[in-house]
């Protein structure tokens, strides 16, 4: 049997990300009186078919006990019996076991663990989880159904004695832009915290929201719109926690005003978080603010690809079972929703939640699947938030040969250098001030025979910041060709040079053409010494971002894999800001 404790509250689960899956093996034999199981069941069946389900922590208790039923009714595809091993598993790890299989990359997850499978079937909290793995990069991932099971909305928690003093809970309506206001300019802020977006689909639902708020408050001007979301990344980055657990405990535990004061103010969490947490009976409850706009969680079936007709079948009546009017009571008891909003027997709503028991089919936010979502807002949240939050260390090249003047299309008539100085300073916004950043240009000649010139040498932003604007608003390109082996060499050469511990150290070169130095080093050499130079307990890694149609992409992925970096191509310039903010949030984590 699936063992999986009656409120699992907290969920045992409060749910840390890479927390391990608890799995225990549930054979079920089974028959039943749902549709489409008498087209699959007979009288008595032998043999097992084995079909594996991982379900987030929260909805595997209503799973097993539907399961439950379904066993001792009996069923089975034709004459053969199935088995369901059902695991108890936090959406990440599978995430990240699915793109290690798939070759997706999730910025923000890591690699799965030694002993990660994937199941047959999933049923993660979210479809923006099969939305970010075919975004990442599993073009060939393509799970069958992926229809809802439950819902819960995406909700602000916030402690009553906040909500009622500060926000006008729970007469008053509040707004994302009310919530973004209230942490970025109010005094004193509210102080907002979040599970992390790359690992947490509650916290990426949050995350979402507050960008739509922050491009709303900059209307057409996307340099303050940028600075509310920087304003509003750097507050949540603050109180923010890969463990869910973490993250409640930051809201005060004591009905002390400075408690109160002290603790957390705000989180984005799930509604059924809010009801496992105040179902503890703590001595502050927290408030859940339903504020239009939010995600909510949906909690797709997805059959996984690749898996054998009959399990196939099987899961078809799996699903079925899991879509029955008496589900919606087991979800209930979990405090989860039907698919459509409305909740069944025993559902405990908290004040001020939409839609009630029995009442028409009124979902409180967003959509279900991942037909409503918006793959490249999701990604560009993801992205932003990692390089907002990630510490490192970087040495800046960037391309200043003849061919950088020409003009960008898509960019009124700016040139190539025009558009990725304008990417990098905008990138450099997002850097906090415990970034150690420098700049170098490259051409051909630049000093003498050398290649490449120092503009601003590495150091914190906490003391270039400034000069590193200064320096980026004065490239110009030049009338030479692309030195890119010898200025490869020499950036790798400098950053493994100051070296620094806990940090992930790397180059990130901008071109936009071939190496074109004939007096320079081969391509040969270049890699011969990026090899020699290579030492693993102080890793530099090289990401080159290439520029307009001329790059060769082979030669950039050659030189970039050899530093254990990667090559990003930019065929259109004006995507260079998008494609530098993934190369920096998809960079491995430091080493310690």
């Amino acid at each position: 049997m699936v063992t999986v404790s009656g409120r699992h509250r907290m969920r045992s689960r409060l749910r840390g990300a890479g927390a391990a899956a608890a799995v225990i093996a549930l054979a079920l034999v089974v028959a039943g009186s749902w549709f489409g199981y008498q087209q699959l069941a007979g009288p008595s069946c032998s043999g097992q078919i084995q079909l594996s389900l991982a379900a987030a922590p929260e909805i595997a208790p209503a799973v097993k006990a539907a399961a439950d039923q379904w066993v001792s009714d009996g069923a089975a595809v034709g004459p053969t019996c199935i088995a369901v091993n059902v695991a108890s598993a936090e959406s990440s790890d599978v995430a990240a076991a699915v793109a290690s299989k798939h070759g997706a990359t999730l910025a923000g997850i890591g690699q799965p663990s030694r002993t990660a499978v994937t199941p047959d079937v999933w049923v993660p909290d979210s479809s923006t989880w099969l939305l970010r793995l075919k975004n990442g990069g599993a073009t060939a991932f393509a799970p069958a159904n992926g229809a809802s099971i439950a819902r819960s909305p995406v909700v602000v928690a916030v402690p009553e004695p906040v909500a009622s003093a500060k926000l006008g809970w729970p007469e008053k309506k509040l707004t994302w832009t009310d919530l973004l206001r209230q942490v970025i300019t109010s005094k004193p802020p509210l102080r907002a915290g979040i599970v992390e977006p790359t690992q947490d689909a509650a916290g990426l639902s949050g995350l979402l929201a507050l960008s739509a708020a922050a491009s709303s408050v900059g209307g057409t001007d996307p340099v303050k719109a940028q600075e509310a979301m920087t304003g509003a990344l750097r507050a949540l980055a603050t109180n923010r926690s890969s463990l869910r657990q973490d993250l409640l405990a930051r809201f005060p535990r004591s009905k002390d005003p400075t408690a109160i004061a002290n603790g957390l103010g705000a989180a984005a969490l799930s509604e059924e978080d809010v009801m496992a947490y105040n179902a503890t009976e703590p001595p502050v409850e927290l408030a859940a603010l339903y504020l239009d706009g939010a995600m909510p969680l949906d909690y797709p079936f997805a059959v996984l690809p690749g898996i054998e007709p009959a399990k196939a079948s099987a899961a078809k009546v799996l699903f079925e079972v899991l879509t029955t009017p008496g589900f919606r009571n087991r979800l209930a008891a979990q405090s989860l929703r039907a698919p459509d909003g409305n909740w069944g027997a025993g559902f405990k709503a908290p004040q001020g939640a939409p839609s009630p028991a029995g009442g028409a089919s009124v979902p409180p936010t967003g959509q279900g699947g991942t037909a409503g979502l918006d793959p490249s807002a999701i990604e560009r949240a993801t992205t932003t938030w990692a390089v907002a939050t990630q510490s490192g260390r970087m040495l800046a090249v960037v391309d200043v040969s003849g061919s950088m003047k020409q003009p960008v299309p898509t960019a009124r008539g700016a040139s190539r250098e025009q558009v990725t100085v304008a990417a990098a300073t905008r990138g450099l916004d997002l850097f906090d001030d415990s970034w150690s950043i420098g700049l170098w240009v490259f051409s051909t000649n630049l000093r003498g025979s050398q290649d490449w010139k120092p503009v601003i040498p590495i150091d914190r932003l906490s003391n270039n910041r400034s000069e590193l604007r200064q320096g980026l608003g004065s490239i110009k390109p030049s009338a030479g060709n692309t030195g890119l082996y010898d200025t490869v060499l020499a950036a790798y050469k400098e950053v493994q040079k100051g070296w620094e511990a806990d940090r992930v150290n790397s180059v990130v070169l901008f071109t936009d053409g071939k190496n074109e130095d004939d007096n320079g080093i081969s391509r040969a050499e270049l890699l011969q010494q990026l090899k020699k130079l290579k030492d693993p307990e102080q890793p530099v890694r090289v990401i080159i971002i290439g520029i307009g149609p001329d790059v060769s992409k082979t030669e950039l992925e050659t030189i970039a894999k050899q530093a254990d970096g990667g090559a990003f191509i930019a065929t259109d310039p004006t995507k260079i800001g998008e494609i530098f903010l993934q190369a920096i949030a998809l960079r491995p984590a430091a080493p310690r």
